[in-house]
């Protein structure tokens, strides 16, 4: 099961209410065969611009992130239970990529510029290009430019 991202904004409520409405959200991830990561709150926030949504205009909200595994064709049926709730100012997923893993070259990156092997290497492309000639591709006899 891929990894995802939900980013959740939460009209301003309670912290009681807050709390019902995270586990509702979270509940409806578990019925569809999801497994949850990590719930992080970013706060009670301005949002960057008005936002109208089940008759109401929301100018600041509650911001999360859900993390969590779940089957890719869950991901419709979840958008749709979250349009319907009234609680819900925004929602979207993201699927997060694995991290790559990077080689740790440290002593090679020490080095001195010259001794670098990506730096050999871009002074040797430098060296074998051509200088490129302008060609005159007019068709005619004569540049009718002033030179």
């Amino acid at each position: 099961m891929p990894t995802y991202e939900l980013a959740i904004l939460l009209r301003s409520m309670p912290k009681e209410e807050i709390v019902s409405v995270l586990k509702r959200a979270t509940t409806s991830i578990f019925d569809k065969g999801g497994i949850i990561r990590k719930i992080e709150n970013l706060g009670f926030l301005d949002t960057p611009y008005k936002i109208k949504n089940h008759g109401m205009v929301h100018k600041q909200a509650n911001y999360f992130v859900v993390q969590f595994d779940s089957p890719p064709t869950s991901l419709a049926d979840l958008a749709e239970e979250y349009d319907r709730d009234v609680d819900v100012i925004r929602k979207r997923f993201y699927k997060v990529e694995p991290p790559k893993f990077v080689e740790c070259t440290i002593a090679d990156e020490m080095k001195p510029a010259p001794y670098r092997l990506e730096v050999q290497k871009m002074i040797e492309e430098g060296k074998s290009k051509k200088e490129r000639k302008f060609k005159y591709n007019s068709g005619l006899n004569y540049y009718p430019f002033q030179k």
